[in-house]
């Protein structure tokens, strides 16, 4: 069996299964409640410190429960969620108003034409993705040029996501997430026609020194991760890279 194909499946069940359970946002979408509210906290200070982002036209390319769906929406934004998973879809349309589209669909075929968005998010998802090119390619090309995709993805080169990497190879264990680079996800967003990517390290705790997130969220610690790089790589859970689209039109 094809890895990468059965290590997606294998997801895309547990993510039907997170939704057909749970009845909160975190849970539908497979996170803790403490990740989900630390990338939360990013995006939305991303975004209000980015007015070049507040533009007409959003998809949410995996949406889960639409947690970042509902945020947009609350901003004006016209947004569309999107995810594989229709039990994921049926509670996050359950958990919002009218003003929202709904879409299920598989971010590797993504059913849109061209150009059709200001905007993409696409966070939770490719760490339950074989490869990111392909989400990467799809997403660039239904980006309007001058319009914006901001991805997340775990880091590779966390110290504890080291370790565990590590654990499971010397025990033989498969893959249980995937994990990035900022280098090479970089790359492949240059690669597809993505400019001036900006770079956004996520430091997240876990739950149970949770009461301590504050501290790596100040601005003293974001000064330590952009000024040290290697301390962001070392101790950041994950990233997020926003990139904006070529005023190329050719360049797909």
């Amino acid at each position: 069996m094809n890895k990468p194909r059965s290590f997606e499946k294998l997801w895309r069940k547990r993510f039907e299964n997170f939704a057909a359970r749970a009845e909160d946002d975190a849970g539908i979408a497979g996170w803790s409640t403490t990740g989900l509210d630390a990338r939360l906290r990013k995006f939305k200070e991303i975004w209000n410190n980015s007015p070049e982002l507040k533009k007409n036209i959003w998809l949410d390319a995996g949406c889960g429960a639409g947690t970042y769906t509902r945020f947009l929406a609350q901003q004006g934004i016209d947004i569309i969620g999107l995810d594989y998973s229709f039990p994921s879809i049926q509670k996050a349309k359950s958990r919002s108003d009218n003003s929202i589209a709904w879409c299920v669909a598989d971010i590797n075929n993504i059913p849109i034409k061209l150009h059709s968005f200001d905007g993409v998010i696409c966070f939770g998802v490719i760490q339950a993705l074989g490869n990111s090119n392909t989400a990467i390619q799809g997403l660039a090309k239904i980006v309007k040029p001058g319009g914006y995709v901001c991805i997340d993805a775990l880091n590779g080169r966390c110290l504890p996501h080291i370790w565990e990497q590590f654990i499971r190879w010397i025990l033989n264990r498969p893959i249980h997430l995937r994990y990035e680079n900022t280098h090479h996800l970089s790359h492949l967003m240059r690669h597809n026609g993505l400019t001036d990517i900006q770079l956004h390290w996520l430091p997240i705790l876990p739950a149970r020194w949770y009461r301590f997130q504050w501290i790596v969220e100040t601005r003293v610690a974001q000064w330590i991760w952009y000024r040290i790089p290697i301390i962001g790589q070392l101790l950041c859970h994950a990233f997020i890279l926003c990139g904006k689209r070529s005023q190329d039109e050719n360049n797909t």
